[in-house]
């Protein structure tokens, strides 16, 4: 285990190895699962902001499950993104492979928007953990067996999970704080 600054990193996220493969699964991430992608209380009114120029960039039935449940959805203690007939995430679109593609994204890659998407989806295979008592995050590999391809691509062009995350973790976190991930884990010999 890591601590950078008040954030308890997994030693899974400096050993393993990862690379998204969309070419094997598709961006199944984008449809398998009982829910959709967690969502950060702070992004809940940016999802609500920019949904008019998302909109355009979603499928009919994507449209259609957002007017019927909203942007966001309440799961429990947390929120999280709709899904279309308990199924793929809303902000899905297909691209002409079927691969999955994120309407937020596209919106986002186009101009039409100045946020990415959310952050759950930008760290992926990484998992945050907040512990409201202590003030700490914990950042944990999430494990999917539809990620195998991942993995072995990964383990095959000698990228960590870290390093694959690394545009991600400095949205979230900063360069700086990336930087000490980086001599935290050259000096643990990871």
């Amino acid at each position: 285990m890591f601590i950078i600054g008040s954030i308890l990193v997994s030693d899974d996220i400096a050993r393993e190895h990862f690379a998204c493969n969309l070419t094997a699964c598709k961006g199944a991430c984008c449809w398998e699962g009982d829910y959709g992608a967690p969502l950060e209380r702070d992004e809940l009114p940016i999802l609500e902001d920019i949904y008019p120029a998302v909109a355009p960039y979603l499928t009919d039935a994507g449209r259609a499950a957002i007017a019927e449940q909203g942007t966001s959805v309440r799961n429990g203690k947390s929120h999280d993104t709709p899904l279309v007939d308990g199924g793929a995430c809303a902000y899905m679109t297909l691209d002409g492979t079927g691969t999955a593609q994120c309407g937020i994204e596209q919106a986002y890659n186009a101009g039409d928007v100045a946020w990415k998407k959310p952050i759950s989806c930008h760290l992926y295979p990484i998992r945050v953990k907040k512990n409201p008592q202590t003030g700490f995050e914990a950042l944990n590999y999430d494990v999917w067996d539809i990620c195998s391809a991942a993995c072995t691509r990964g383990e095959r062009e000698k990228i960590r999970i870290y390093e694959f995350a690394k545009p991600a973790l400095i949205r979230k976190y900063g360069k700086e704080w990336y930087a000490e991930l980086v001599a935290a884990v050259e000096y643990s010999g990871e």
